[in-house]
C-alpha cells in the first residue's frame, strides 16, 4: 500500500493560507503525513502543536540554507544550518531533510563540482550520524523548472551515493523530475533504489496532479515498490482547481 504524504506548499493552498490549517484539512482528506519545503518560516509551535492533535507524520522538510553545494566555500555554512535543520525535524518527528546541489557554476570544471558535491555529501553523514535522519539530495530538471541547476541526473546522483556509502545520506527521487529529463526510471535507479530516502510526483505538463498529463507514473511508482521502497510518496503537485478534486483525479489515475 503506498504511503502518500501531502506537499502543503501545493496541497490545501487554494483553501487556506495558514500551513498549520493545511495540516488540519489534511488530515481531513484522508492523509497520515505531510511535508513541507522551509522551516524558518514556519510557525513550528503551531505546526508542533498540530502535528500532535492531529497524530499527522511530517515525512520531510528541506535542509537549510540553501547553498552551491558544487563549491566548497559553500559547505560550512550548509554545515551549520543542516545541524540546526537536524534539530528542527528531530523536534517535529521528521525522518527525512531534503537538499538540492545549487546550479552548475561558470569556470569551474564539471569534475570539480562533482567532487565537491561528493565532499558535502560526506561531510553532511557526519553532521547526521546518530540523529535517525536522513539527507535526500535531490536531481531536479533543468529544461522546465530549474535552469542552470547542476544535477540533473539520477545515475550521478546515484554515483555519488555509492562514493559516499553513508546511510545517513540518499537522494529524493523525484518521478516529475527525472521523467520531464527523459530518463526511464526502471533503467536509471536499476539496483540502486535502496538509496532513495523519499519520492516526489507530479504530472507533465504542468506539474500538476498525476492523471493531468502524459507521464505514466502508476507503473514506476509500482516498480519502486518492487524493488523493496517502502517510504513515502510526496505529492508535490499543483492542483488544477481545489485540491479534492485534483486528489481524486490523481488516486483514479494511480490505483
Amino acid at each position: 500500500m503506498t504511503k502518500y504524504s501531502a506537499c502543503i506548499e501545493m496541497l490545501f493552498v487554494p483553501e487556506s493560507a495558514d500551513p498549520v490549517e493545511r495540516v488540519r484539512l489534511a488530515k481531513a482528506a484522508g492523509f497520515e503525513a505531510v511535508e513541507f519545503w522551509l522551516w524558518s518560516n514556519k510557525d513550528l509551535d503551531g505546526i508542533e502543536r498540530v502535528l500532535g492533535e492531529t497524530g499527522i507524520t511530517l515525512a520531510g522538510i528541506v535542509a537549510e540554507p540553501f547553498a552551491e553545494l558544487t563549491r566548497a566555500g559553500d559547505h560550512d555554512q550548509f554545515l551549520v544550518g543542516l545541524e540546526k535543520s537536524r534539530d528542527v525535524a528531530l523536534r517535529l518527528g521528521a525522518k527525512v531533510l531534503i537538499c538540492q546541489s545549487g546550479p552548475l557554476l561558470d569556470g569551474i570544471d564539471r569534475a570539480r563540482q562533482h567532487d565537491d558535491l561528493t565532499l558535502a555529501m560526506a561531510r553532511s553523514a557526519d553532521v547526521l550520524q546518530g540523529s535517525g535522519v536522513r539527507l535526500g539530495l535531490e536531481p531536479l530538471n533543468d529544461l522546465v523548472d530549474h535552469p542552470g541547476y547542476y544535477l540533473t541526473s539520477t545515475v550521478e546522483a546515484l554515483d555519488i551515493m555509492d562514493k559516499v556509502d553513508r546511510p545517513e545520506i540518499g537522494i529524493t527521487y523525484d518521478l516529475y523530475h527525472s521523467m520531464v529529463m527523459g530518463e526511464v526510471p526502471e533503467e536509471v535507479v536499476g539496483n540502486r533504489a535502496r538509496h532513495i530516502v523519499h519520492v516526489h510526483v507530479a504530472d507533465h505538463p504542468g506539474r500538476n496532479q498525476p492523471g493531468s498529463g502524459g507521464l505514466d507514473l502508476k507503473r514506476p511508482l509500482g516498480w519502486l515498490a518492487a524493488q523493496g521502497y517502502d517510504g513515502f510518496v510526496g505529492l508535490e503537485f499543483r492542483p488544477t482547481a481545489g485540491t479534492g478534486e485534483a486528489l481524486a483525479q490523481m488516486r483514479s489515475s494511480l490505483s
